[in-house]
């Protein structure tokens, strides 16, 4: 179960990066919510609904007390979870990027291109 739990957390996380892994999967999570708000208000439509929608229904999933393998299970009770997790970050990383790189492009201020 150690093995199992270990293996799908070293799929979430960057080992190179300087960032602890809860920390790079928050950033993720809270990423793919702020793509999701992007799309919502219209801002953002470079990802296909599926996608989307894929990826609402895993956080849904996360947030629901409704599990396959209940919580309470030692050890069990947090692999589903880990699992999506593990799947989610794998499957939407380059939806992800895409996302980060258009809000860095929105908040570069084009009126300084020119000037110096």
């Amino acid at each position: 179960m150690a093995l199992l739990l270990s293996t799908a957390y070293g799929k979430l996380i960057d080992a190179e990066s300087k960032e602890s892994g809860f920390t790079q999967i928050k950033g993720t999570l809270q990423t793919f919510m702020r793509l999701v708000k992007a799309y919502m208000k219209g801002d953002y439509r470079n990802v296909a609904t599926k996608s989307l929608l894929v990826g609402v229904a895993v956080l849904l999933y996360l947030v629901t007390p409704i599990d396959i393998i209940p919580d309470f299970i030692p050890g069990l009770g947090l692999l589903d979870d880990l699992s999506l997790i593990a799947w989610f970050v794998n499957a939407f990383q380059t939806e992800i990027s895409k996302f980060r790189d258009w809000e860095e492009d929105r908040s570069f201020d084009h009126s300084r291109i020119g000037t110096f």
